[in-house]
């Protein structure tokens, strides 16, 4: 494997969520851990999100979110199948059993992927480099098709697809989180053609499942990563002289690091949710910044980019 070269990408989701996450993935951003981040553009921070970013030249790309808190289409805010009877969306289960049901408007979620890619290029004076999904939303049946639509459409050229090598064998996982993310995985699998067909890209490899929140180590980090090189290039094909062949691997390892939200303070529009206010995220960035993890990356021939570096 030496002569591979490794580019991973180490996203920082939900920027914009809350003054204390912002505050969180710009240090990590500046310790060297995070080298990239996906802006919700309805969170409550959002504006200043978009403000340090530009401060700090971090590389931001789109978080789009159908689940949390309120659409920023003002034709949605009122009267639409993206709201439940409380005006804000319907959750990261929820939109999924709304949507199995068949009462989501696939125009309207058009309308709001839309209205939030025009909303980050009047924040950020740019169109996002990379757009994903926020709780995996982008990859679901139907909304694939209309996600990959819009990309199209602005002709943003990266996505995330979250197939994660070696989910199967993390048994820390609890069974409930794992069915969700195997429900994830399956969402993924089927949405490559779709991605395909429209020209867009992703990663080689994505990790992130496996690593969320207490789960998240140095040690955990490493056996994803090399986990993942080892499946990518055992898949690859062997060149006649492997000596001849260098290869260059991309991953993206999604991480949610922060200080956590204090209420009323963040959220989408209703408020922060457990996750965001749990020692979780401070443990991420608490892991992220750790000198071991870089010093592993630099042993390993791994280097920290962008999307617009690949």
């Amino acid at each position: 494997l030496r002569m591979l070269q490794v580019k991973l990408i180490v996203t920082g989701d939900d920027f914009g969520y809350c003054p204390r996450r912002n505050q969180g993935i710009v240090d990590c951003f500046l310790a060297g851990a995070v080298s990239n981040v996906s802006l919700l553009v309805n969170g409550s921070a959002a504006a200043d999100a978009a403000k340090l970013a530009r401060r700090y030249n971090i590389p931001i790309g789109l978080h789009a979110n159908l689940s949390e808190g309120s659409p920023v289409c003002e034709v949605l805010k009122t009267n639409s199948s993206l709201l439940n009877q409380d005006g804000f969306f319907h959750g990261k289960m929820g939109f999924r059993t709304a949507l199995s049901e068949g009462l989501l408007n696939m125009s309207e979620v058009k309308q709001e992927l839309k209205a939030q890619v025009e909303l980050f290029h009047e924040l950020t004076g740019h169109l996002p480099p990379h757009m994903d999904g926020h709780q995996h939303i982008h990859v679901l049946p139907e909304v694939r098709h209309v996600f990959a639509e819009v990309l199209e459409e602005y002709g943003i050229k990266y996505t995330r697809v979250p197939i994660e090598p070696g989910l199967h064998n993390c048994d820390w996982i609890p069974p409930s989180l794992m069915d969700f993310y195997l429900g994830v995985e399956e969402d993924s699998f089927n949405t490559v053609d779709v991605f395909t067909r429209h020209g867009i890209r992703w990663p080689d490899i994505y990790i992130g499942l496996s690593t969320m929140g207490k789960n998240m180590s140095v040690s955990n980090i490493w056996s994803a990563i090399d986990t993942a090189i080892v499946e990518s290039v055992s898949k690859a094909p062997s060149p006649a002289d492997p000596m001849l062949q260098s290869r260059t691997v991309t991953i993206e390892l999604m991480v949610h690091p922060g200080y956590p939200s204090v209420p009323p303070v963040g959220g989408c529009g209703e408020g922060p949710d457990d996750f965001s206010q749990s020692w979780e995220r401070l443990h991420e960035l608490q892991t992220l910044i750790k000198p071991e993890l870089q010093s592993h990356y630099k042993t390993r021939n791994i280097q920290l980019c962008s999307f617009k570096d690949l």
